[in-house]
């Protein structure tokens, strides 16, 4: 890995920075994900956290070694989002649960009509607020790993999950008092 001087490092953009590296981060991601698309995939994190962490690159001494840490992590990170799915999914093939296993069309009905709603009322809120939501509920995220993943706070993560609960359950009432004429 070639490392660049620093000056001026401070001054370039987050997009500058990772375009510049982005050759030999894809390899360290390749060498680590045999699958094309989650190369994609981890490649477009690497990218966000790089944009999420614009404010200490004055700070960075080695942009090299910063960026591989930033690159591990997010396979590391994908990895462990990828196996805990694959454990669900073996789970509920053992358990005989399949996405078809419901006492009965009204219940079905009831399911996707809830669905519809949590998915319009998680659309109409904020990315970060449905981001938080979303690592915390379907992908089982510790408060640790979504502040890790965030750049932030352990007690932000914490915070704004409660916020975001809260706006949810308000959008979930509207939309509900909406479709009933209430």
């Amino acid at each position: 890995m070639e490392q660049k001087p620093l000056t001026g490092v401070s001054m370039m953009s987050p997009q500058a920075i990772f375009l510049e590296h982005e050759a030999w981060l894809r390899t360290i991601v390749r060498s680590r994900l045999p699958e094309p698309d989650a190369i994609e995939d981890v490649m477009q994190n690497i990218a966000l956290a790089i944009v999420r962490q614009r404010d200490v690159l004055g700070e960075v001494n080695r942009i090299g070694a910063w960026l591989y840490q930033i690159a591990v992590r997010q396979v590391l990170m994908y990895r462990r989002t990828t196996g805990r799915r694959r454990k669900m999914h073996e789970r509920l093939q053992r358990s005989g649960v399949t996405e078809w296993d419901v006492s009965g069309p009204l219940q079905a009905m009831l399911s996707q009509e809830a669905n519809a709603h949590v998915n319009e009322a998680l659309g109409e809120m904020s990315e970060l607020d449905r981001q938080i939501l979303l690592l915390k509920y379907t992908e089982n995220w510790s408060y640790r790993e979504i502040a890790l993943h965030l750049g932030v706070q352990d007690e932000t993560i914490e915070y704004r999950l409660m916020k975001a609960r809260k706006n949810l359950r308000h959008r979930l009432r509207a939309l509900v008092d909406e479709g009933t004429g209430l």
